[in-house]
């Protein structure tokens, strides 16, 4: 195949060396570099804490620009101490407003420090378990073509935590209140007080365990006729505080639909049965799943199967619905 190339017509006045050019300031150029110096004066201001000193593993420049974008929005106000530390992600206490609004100053809200604590979940981009996190987002359709790196895989699963605290809260289910995210940082709701850290089930003595494998078994039921499925729920990932059940860690939880649903199901049952169990109820693992898989009622008297029971490849129309 022949092509042609055409060359364009020079102008009459093409210019020269002497040609003027604007090169005076625009309120764009002020404003970025108003902006960058701002971000050098908060990245040396937080570099130069103990709580980074600490954590230096935690805030790259990266992460720190998406802090700073928080802060500039109003999420956060200020950095308090760890909460927990693991290996893929920590998360702090901090000061911020709601919904990215500051308190007015004098208002209660303002006045009430405890109104305005926030916790901060930063996720480790060069440390998080990039294959176990592919698994969770592979055959999840919400993420569909997402790049096959490790940066790609952090930000999607923040994002995805994010997404599934608010469909759970959405649910009925009692969860952190999701707030703000950006890139690998979660602002979510604080459950309790850094001095007084809400206790997970495993780290307490559950006086009523009646009630509280009903609490569980529901937030299952509805996390599941919601279209989720948690994938790591056990103990571990359920705490106290004033009474309240609240399940935590969202970040893995898929959709019925997903390649391993019927798997993680399976799992999640089998943890809390065996927890309750310990705790002297006697609890069938397939007894807890057919509940939780129990189609809605609908009003007009017909079962729900909005929601297949058997989620999962073992079903054949799930099958023929993720191919």
């Amino acid at each position: 195949m022949s092509e042609e190339f055409v060359l364009l017509e020079p102008e009459d006045q093409p210019g020269d060396e002497w040609e003027e050019l604007d090169v005076s300031d625009t309120e764009a150029d002020r404003i970025a570099r108003r902006q960058d110096r701002e971000f050098s004066e908060f990245r040396e201001r937080v570099k130069d804490t103990e709580q980074f000193k600490l954590q230096e593993s935690v805030f790259d420049d990266a992460t720190l620009a998406a802090v700073y974008k928080l802060v500039q929005d109003g999420y956060v106000d200020a950095f308090g101490g760890p909460v927990s530390t693991g290996k893929e992600a920590s998360v702090f206490e901090a000061l911020g407003g709601e919904a990215g609004e500051r308190p007015e100053p004098g208002s209660a809200a303002a006045a009430d420090e405890h109104a305005r604590e926030v916790a901060v979940k930063v996720y480790r981009i060069n440390s998080s378990n990039f294959r176990q996190m592919r698994d969770y987002l592979e055959g999840d359709p919400r993420f569909e073509g997402i790049a096959n790196d490790k940066k790609a895989v952090v930000l999607a699963w923040t994002r995805k935590e994010f997404a599934n605290l608010k469909r759970a809260r959405k649910a009925g289910v009692r969860v952190p209140e999701p707030i703000a995210v950006q890139r690998n940082v979660l602002v979510m709701e604080l459950v309790g007080h850094a001095e007084e850290r809400a206790r997970r089930l495993s780290e307490v003595d559950v006086e009523n365990p009646e009630t509280a494998y009903e609490v569980v078994r529901e937030y299952m039921r509805r996390l599941y006729r919601a279209g989720l499925i948690h994938g790591d729920l056990s103990e571990y990932n359920m705490i106290i505080h004033d009474g309240e059940l609240v399940v935590i860690d969202m970040g893995q939880a898929v959709t019925v639909h997903h390649p391993n649903a019927g798997e993680f199901l399976d799992r999640d049952c089998e943890n809390v049965a065996t927890f309750f169990t310990r705790q002297g109820i006697d609890v069938d693992p397939d007894d807890l799943r057919a509940y939780v898989t129990e189609p809605e009622p609908d009003p007009s008297g017909e079962p729900d199967r909005s929601v297949d029971p058997e989620p999962g490849p073992a079903n054949a129309s799930d099958r023929e619905r993720d191919t």
